[in-house]
C-alpha cells in the first residue's frame, strides 16, 4: 500500500488529444479542442464526510490515508499532488430529444489519470470544484445534498453489480452555495461539497457528437482513435471495420447496462446523450430514483414530469435512441449506414435476451423459456394493478414456499410476503384471485425445473436486492449531514455495501417508503438543481 504522494499519474488524455490554446477560465465556445486546462477554486474549510475504502484500496492506498488533512484538501481541490494536471473536457449532447450544442464539464474538473498497482487506469474527477469554460452561466459548484446522493449511489450501484462510475470521497468545502432547489424563484444558501468521481474513462457519447455536429472530422477521428486505443485495447486495430466493431461493442455494453437498471428498479432520470458512457457505465447521478410502487411510467425528474421521456419503462428505448445519435456522429467516418444499423439491431437482441434471462433469475428459474413470457407479463400486470413495492415483492417471492399445497391455502387474503409489499391495506376480491392464480402458475412452472427449493431461494436472493438507496433514506442522511452529523451517510454506506445480505441489524433500511415521504421534497421526485 502506498501514500498519496506515491500515486503514479499518466495523463494520456492530455498528451494525445488537442488542447484549447486559451487557458482563460471564461465561459465560451471551445473549438478544435478536446479539453481546456483549468484549476479548481480554493475553498475555505475542506472537511471529509465519507470515503470509499474499496476504491481507496483499488488505487493502492490504505484507509489511513483518508484521515490525513491533505486528503480532504486534495479532494476538495485546494491542493495538487505531483502529476495532477487539472482540466475540463468539451462535449455536446442531445437533451430531452433536442441537440443542445456545446455542453462540456461545467462543474467537473479532472485531476489526472492514476495507474493502479494492477495497471488499471483510473481517471480522477472532482465534481463541484468550481467553474470552467463550459459552465454555461453556472457557478461550477455543487451542494451537499446532491453530493451525498452522488457519492452514495455510485458506491451502492457498484455493490449491486451494476456497471457504474465510482466515488472515492465526499468533502464538505465550508463554502455556501446559492441554489433555487425548486426553480420557484426562492433560492437559498446551502453547504457546498465536492465528490471525487473515479472511472476508467468518462468519455460520453457527447464527446464524439460535438465534433460531428461541427463537421470537425479531424477532432472526431482523434477522439475516437484515442478512445479505442485507451479503453478498448482488445479490439483488433488492423481490422477494416474497426469503428463499426467499436460501435457494435458500445451497443452491447449499453444493452447490458439497461438490463441491470431494469433488474434493480433504477431510474436514471436524465438519460441525455451527454450522460451516456461509451463504456456502458452508469454516469452522472442527478435526479435518480428507485421504483418503489411499481409504475413503469414513473420518473424521478420533475423536469421530465410532463413527457416522462426517461421513465423507468422507457429506458431501454431511450438508450437505443441515444445510440442512434452516436451512430449518426460516427457516420461521418464510416459513411455506410449498414454496420451502424447492425449495431442497433445487436442492441435489441442483446437487451431482449438479457432481459429474459434476468427475469428468469428474479423468479429463481434456471433459464428462460418462451412460455415464460405470459408468466412474467401476468406478474408485471399484477404489480401494476395495485400500489406494490417492487424491491420488496421480488425479495418476498423467495419467502413463499412453492412446495406447499396452494389448493388448501386461505385465498381470502394474500400471502404475508406479498401483503408486506403493498402500500394499500385493502385489496379487491378480483385482485386476490389474480394473485393466487399467478402463484399457482408460478408454482407449476417452478415444478418443471430440476432444482430444489433452496436453490430457487438462493438464486432469487442473489438477483433481487434487499437494500437499495431509496430517495427517502438518502434525504434523511442529507438532512443530518446538513446539520453536521455525518453518521447516517456512513451507516447507509455500510448497509449498501451488502445489498443482498440479510443484515437483520439494519432491517429498518429495507422497509417500504413511509407515507410521510410520499410527497416530501427529496423523498420522491427531484429537480436537476445541484
Amino acid at each position: 500500500m502506498n501514500r498519496l504522494e506515491t500515486l503514479t499519474f499518466d495523463n494520456r488524455y492530455l498528451r494525445e488529444l488537442p488542447a484549447d490554446p486559451n487557458t482563460e477560465n471564461t465561459t465560451r465556445q471551445v473549438f478544435e479542442a478536446c479539453f481546456t486546462r483549468t484549476q479548481p477554486i480554493q475553498v475555505p474549510q475542506p472537511q471529509l464526510v465519507a470515503f470509499s475504502n474499496e476504491m481507496l484500496s483499488t488505487l493502492g492506498l490504505e484507509s489511513a490515508e483518508a484521515q490525513r488533512p491533505e486528503f480532504a484538501a486534495i479532494f476538495a481541490g485546494n491542493q495538487l499532488l505531483p502529476g495532477m494536471e487539472p482540466y475540463a473536457t468539451c462535449y455536446g449532447g442531445h437533451q430531452f430529444g433536442h441537440w443542445a450544442g456545446q455542453l462540456g464539464d461545467g462543474r467537473a474538473i479532472y485531476l489526472g489519470e492514476v495507474i493502479a498497482p494492477d495497471q488499471q487506469r483510473w481517471v480522477l474527477q472532482l465534481k463541484g470544484a468550481g467553474p470552467t469554460p463550459y459552465s454555461r452561466g453556472g457557478d461550477g459548484f455543487a451542494v451537499l445534498r446532491s453530493s451525498v446522493r452522488e457519492f452514495l449511489c455510485s458506491e451502492a450501484m457498484f455493490h449491486l453489480g451494476v456497471p457504474t462510475t465510482r466515488a472515492l470521497s465526499l468533502v464538505l468545502t465550508g463554502k455556501e452555495i446559492l441554489r433555487d432547489m425548486f426553480y420557484d424563484g426562492n433560492p437559498e444558501f446551502e453547504p457546498g461539497a465536492v465528490v471525487c468521481r473515479v472511472a476508467p474513462s468518462f468519455v460520453r457519447f457527447g464527446h464524439l457528437e460535438i465534433f460531428a455536429a461541427r463537421n470537425d472530422k479531424t477532432r472526431l477521428k482523434q477522439m475516437l482513435d484515442y478512445t479505442i486505443e485507451t479503453d478498448f485495447p482488445h479490439l483488433d486495430r488492423d481490422q477494416a471495420d474497426l469503428y463499426s466493431a467499436w460501435f457494435h461493442e458500445v451497443c452491447e455494453r449499453t444493452a447490458k447496462l439497461m438490463v441491470e437498471w431494469m433488474r434493480v428498479g433504477f431510474v436514471h432520470g436524465v438519460m441525455n446523450t451527454d450522460n451516456m458512457s461509451v463504456l456502458g457505465l452508469t454516469i452522472d447521478y442527478g435526479p435518480y430514483g428507485w421504483l418503489e410502487d411499481f409504475d413503469p411510467s414513473w420518473t424521478p425528474n420533475t423536469t421530465d414530469a410532463g413527457r416522462r421521456r426517461y421513465a423507468y419503462g422507457n429506458q431501454p428505448q431511450m438508450a437505443q435512441w441515444n445510440l442512434m445519435q452516436l451512430g449518426q456522429a460516427l457516420y461521418a467516418l464510416i459513411v455506410d449506414p449498414k454496420p451502424l444499423q447492425d449495431g442497433l439491431s445487436h442492441f435489441v437482441s442483446v437487451y431482449e435476451s438479457g432481459w429474459q434471462a434476468m427475469m428468469a433469475s428474479k423468479l429463481g428459474l434456471a433459464s428462460f423459456r418462451e412460455t415464460d413470457t405470459e408468466l412474467i407479463g401476468d406478474l408485471l400486470q399484477a404489480m401494476g394493478a395495485q400500489e406494490i413495492d417492487m424491491t420488496l415483492l421480488y425479495r418476498g417471492l423467495a419467502q413463499i414456499d412453492l412446495s406447499q399445497d396452494f389448493e388448501k391455502a386461505d385465498k381470502t387474503q394474500l400471502p404475508s410476503a406479498w401483503q408486506a409489499a403493498l402500500y394499500v391495506t385493502e385489496t379487491p376480491e378480483a385482485y386476490l384471485e389474480q394473485v393466487w392464480q399467478w402463484l399457482q402458475d408460478y408454482q407449476q412452472r417452478w415444478q418443471s425445473e430440476s432444482g430444489s427449493e433452496s436453490e430457487r431461494v438462493e438464486l432469487m436472493n442473489a438477483t433481487n436486492p434487499k437494500y437499495v438507496l431509496r430517495n427517502y433514506l438518502a434525504q434523511q442522511a442529507i438532512e443530518k449531514a446538513e446539520a453536521g452529523d455525518f453518521s447516517e451517510v456512513q451507516r447507509l454506506l455500510q448497509v449498501l455495501r451488502k445489498p443482498y445480505d440479510l443484515q437483520p441489524e439494519h432491517e429498518q433500511y429495507a422497509q417500504k417508503r413511509p407515507e410521510w415521504a410520499r410527497h416530501k421534497a427529496g423523498c420522491s421526485t427531484l429537480s436537476c438543481s445541484s
